[in-house]
């Protein structure tokens, strides 16, 4: 027997039209959008993670967008313990983003690594924001961790050098320690955008101009002059340095969009990877099918609209 449905689950890239899915199907199930994205938990990045316009929070339910002050740290824990309310709340939850996760912890269950302790945490937030080679102390500290992480990617750098460093464990051993799902896969219809790569670059271009007409430039200055660690996770945002130092005066504003578009490029090509090796059983669909390949999928699972 098919199971009911708790749940759809849309991933895909960076402006491959995700959040737009989620709302024609929130209002046509009378469901609640959830955010399964880094940045928009952020109350600082409304403009630059591309957090949903008023007029579409008007349109229904949303949930665990901008909740979080930059200076807060949020991991993966964090919003697994958020979800959990929405998910018991009533709605049919939609929930929809980039960062793969957090669907992965929703779906497959999250490693019980210990709480780690403020001053170990602190002190390699710093190390992340100095000239520190991180993949190199890693590689002395957790040679196991070290083969698996790009050295240019801190946040996962700094992750596995506190678990190693608190608990005396490599990241890697606590990982192979995961509790039940929070949302069985089977429990949910998922579905990951697969845009064309030319039709995706068209749109994030496209997207980056709006960007700057709604005060990107301004927000990145803004959240720049908090003065918070570099090594802080809504610091590391496409578009916040590149539009900061254009507004310092450091750079151009053209050097600043084509910065930021090349990031953003990369950033969307790296979740497509990820969506492809991790999701690999999720139903993969060009975003132009998607609203009919979810409303095709609910109703042979017995949802009807309203």
């Amino acid at each position: 027997m098919t199971a009911p449905i708790a749940a759809v689950l849309i991933a895909g890239p960076t402006a491959s039209g995700k959040s737009a899915l989620a709302l024609a199907l929130a209002e046509r199930w009378g469901g609640v959008v959830v955010n399964a994205d880094a940045t928009q938990v952020y109350a600082d990045l409304r403009v630059l993670s591309a957090r949903p316009a008023d007029a579409d929070l008007a349109r229904a339910p949303h949930a665990l967008y901008g909740h979080v002050d930059g200076a807060t740290p949020y991991a993966v824990g964090s919003w697994l313990e958020d979800v959990k309310g929405v998910l018991s709340g009533g709605r049919l939850p939609i929930v929809v983003g980039g960062t793969g996760l957090y669907f992965d912890a929703l779906t497959r269950g999250l490693s019980t690594v210990p709480e780690i302790a403020p001053e170990i945490r602190e002190r390699w937030r710093r190390a992340g924001g100095a000239d520190v080679d991180l993949h190199a102390e890693l590689a002395a500290r957790d040679p196991v961790m070290a083969a698996r992480l790009r050295p240019s990617d801190p946040q996962r750098l700094m992750r596995a050098l506190e678990v190693i460093e608190s608990t005396g464990r490599s990241l890697s051993r606590w990982q192979q320690e995961t509790g039940a799902p929070l949302l069985p896969p089977e429990a949910a219809l998922r579905l990951v955008l697969a845009p064309d790569r030319s039709a995706l670059d068209l749109r994030i271009a496209r997207r980056l101009e709006a960007m700057l007409e709604e005060g990107a430039a301004e927000e990145a200055e803004r959240l720049v002059s908090r003065g918070l660690s570099e090594g802080a996770p809504v610091m590391k945002a496409v578009g916040v340095q590149a539009f900061a130092a254009w507004k310092r005066g450091e750079i151009a504003r053209e050097e600043a969009v084509e910065r930021t578009r090349l990031d953003t490029r990369r950033y969307a090509k790296r979740q497509s990877t990820w969506f492809r090796n991790r999701m690999a059983d999720w139903r993969h669909v060009a975003p132009e099918d998607a609203e009919a390949a979810a409303l095709d999928a609910l109703a042979a699972r017995g949802v009807g609209g309203r």
